[in-house]
């Protein structure tokens, strides 16, 4: 079961009570900035794990301003689409409400509440420079989300250089023939994304598997096309183009 942080009580509860209910996900977005899109892509895990273990959701989004900007900052890093929390705000009947919002924002009412550290580098504008907008995607998954994050000097560099290995390495074990996600892979996946979204955690996991002789590539294969559903980084792109 998905257990979150509750930054409003300091404890840890489940992300959806009842697991085939329901669950409105609402992201705050304050402005148009590299924390901003922390908190979007954050929201977008939260979306994607419950998905996973078979919880419907229901994305929204409040912004007083840079509607647009976010809208279409969201669709560029993957991001599933939101509606405007403006317009739903009476609910629908779900069963639990999580809030998303950067530290230090306020949000209202009893709800459970998750927050984001900030994030700082190059502006939000960045997007429109990167050919390709997972290497910002990884570069921010790859800390704690209670953790600020600075993109100095050369870190979207190391991100894209990091994610073309990774997808090289996919598409040379995509040649082998295809194995299960190992068991104990599974679990130690399952067990840190369940673990208040360690998204860092997985993507340990799937670093220490690249250097385990006696898992077949058609099992490391197996295993990071699972994770991806959960990372969006689309790992299996450069299928075809490497022998």
């Amino acid at each position: 079961m998905l257990r979150i942080l509750d930054a409003k009580t300091g404890e840890t509860v489940p992300a959806a009570p009842a697991r085939r209910a329901l669950t409105r996900v609402e992201a705050h977005a304050s402005g148009y900035d590299l924390t901003a899109l922390r908190v979007l892509l954050t929201t977008d895990l939260l979306l994607r794990a419950l998905e996973i273990g078979g919880t419907p959701v229901l994305p929204l989004l409040t912004a007083e301003r840079h509607q647009a900007e976010l809208h279409a900052a969201a669709t560029t890093l993957g991001i599933r689409p939101f509606e405007d929390g403006r317009d739903l705000s009476s609910g629908l009947g779900e069963a639990q409400v999580v809030h998303v919002a950067a530290d230090g924002v306020t949000v209202p009412g009893p709800d459970v509440t998750v927050t984001v550290a900030p994030a700082s580098g190059p502006d939000a504008d960045v997007l429109n420079q990167l050919a390709d907008p997972a290497v910002l995607r990884l570069a921010l998954l790859d800390a704690p989300r209670g953790t600020a994050v600075h993109l100095g000097a050369g870190a979207l560099d190391a991100a894209g250089r990091r994610l073309g290995r990774l997808r090289q390495s996919v598409a040379h074990w995509a040649h082998s023939p295809s194995r299960p996600v190992p068991e104990k892979i599974r679990g130690r996946l399952r067990d840190a994304w369940e673990d208040d979204l360690d998204v860092p955690g997985v993507l340990a996991v799937l670093r220490w598997m690249e250097n385990q002789p006696e898992i077949p590539d058609g099992a490391r294969f197996e295993t990071c096309a699972h994770a991806d559903r959960l990372l969006a980084l689309d790992l299996t792109r450069d299928l075809g183009r490497f022998a």
